[in-house]
């Protein structure tokens, strides 16, 4: 799905997007910071904006929130432009990394500190808190001080007191990534149960990809100040456009070589040490072309006996294993191939099958080569 095109109109039959960007631009001098970018985002949906540290997601989700203005294009929040609207009367929260809880006062207080500002009687204040707690699966929790809350309380507070001001946009500016490892792993599926609960759209930019994949709609891989793709986390994981969004999405096995053999819709992609990549092609490869091979680690098959690969008509290869990389049912074997001595990292399967791998053995490994994907080199 590409997003360089221009956000479309909405139909009169259709719901009109929460979120629109058309043709928006940011530069810092010589530096584009966010490049002519075009995109919507659908009402009650969850956005994620993915890619590395100075790809520009910051710099949008920004001017999303009014705290800096493009230098061309427009952003338009539920139909209507943003242009020279300040952030205070923009239809938007946002939660930041650091949550900017207010510690002097109560949870109570904290929630309901932007309806008081509003001017809201303090029996509605009440009312509308209380209902905002509990929804958040923090009840009673009114005259708690923040230092008293967990980590993931805290969170759902920040939560709490963008989401009783009932915006249209919700911005999340990598909330998670203060957490631990096991927090954070927990909050994902409480952020995914309060969007869908409340039906708020969520805007959410994070360089994790787990975080992207598993709490999103859709997500925009940003690379550079353009979305390289926008789809499904299942789009971007089964079907990458670009070489960067397939080495950037998920773990890959990465072969440069050259197009030696081009059939249909499939490559041979071979390295210049000799190993031989059949992979199916993205995009324009013709044979003789400097291309790029994807093999994800859990789409090899890995076997003692090469006949056990053959046989089921995959192409085979012999390796001697390296490492092996324990982490439960994310534990995985690290194979030097013995031809090209080309590093391969494939996924151990849970059967129990290889619990008595060695450091040192032999063993075979081989793929579909419909699941392993290809790209001309300089492809962008």
């Amino acid at each position: 799905m590409s997003a360089s095109l221009p956000a479309a109109p909405a139909t009169s039959g259709a719901a009109q997007p929460d979120l629109q960007a058309v043709a928006v631009r940011k530069h810092y001098g010589a530096f584009h910071a966010v490049d002519d970018l075009s995109f919507s985002v659908a009402r009650g949906s969850f956005f994620s904006i993915l890619g590395p540290s100075g790809c520009g997601k910051t710099t949008l989700l920004r001017m999303i929130a009014g705290f800096l203005s493009p230098d061309s294009g427009d952003i338009l929040i539920g139909g209507k432009s943003m242009n020279n609207v300040p952030p205070n009367r923009r239809p938007v929260n946002m939660v930041f990394q650091h949550l900017a809880l207010f510690p002097m006062m109560s949870v109570g207080d904290n929630v309901g500190y932007g309806l008081a500002r509003r001017g809201v009687a303090k029996d509605e204040i009440q009312r509308r808190v209380g209902e905002m707690l509990e929804r958040v699966s923090l009840p009673g929790a009114q005259n708690k001080r923040v230092d008293q809350l967990s980590g993931g309380q805290k969170q759902r507070v920040a939560i709490a007191r963008s989401l009783v001001l009932e915006p249209t946009l919700l911005l999340l500016d990598e909330p998670l990534g203060a957490l631990d490892l096991k927090l954070r792993e927990h909050m994902k599926i409480e952020l995914k149960q309060l969007q869908a609960a409340f039906g708020t759209t969520f805007v959410y930019i994070t360089h994790d990809q787990s975080e992207a994949l598993v709490l999103s709609d859709h997500v925009a891989v940003m690379n550079h100040g353009h979305f390289e793709q926008l789809g499904t986390p299942q789009e971007l994981y089964y079907e990458p456009q670009t070489p960067f969004v397939a080495g950037f999405v998920g773990a890959n096995n990465r072969v440069a070589g050259r197009a030696t053999e081009v059939n249909g819709n499939l490559a041979s992609v071979t390295s210049e040490q000799g190993l031989v990549i059949p992979a199916r092609a993205i995009g324009k490869v013709g044979r003789g072309d400097a291309v790029e091979a994807f093999v994800r680690p859990e789409v090899a098959r890995l076997a003692r006996h090469s006949a056990v690969l053959t046989d089921a008509g995959l192409p085979c290869y012999q390796a001697r294993v390296s490492s092996l990389l324990f982490d439960g049912a994310n534990s995985a074997v690290l194979l030097q191939e013995e031809r090209s001595h080309a590093e391969f990292r494939i996924a151990l399967p849970q059967t129990g099958e290889f619990a008595d791998l060695c450091v040192g053995e032999s063993v075979s490994f081989g793929f579909d080569p419909q699941r392993a994907v290809c790209f001309a080199a300089g492809q962008p």
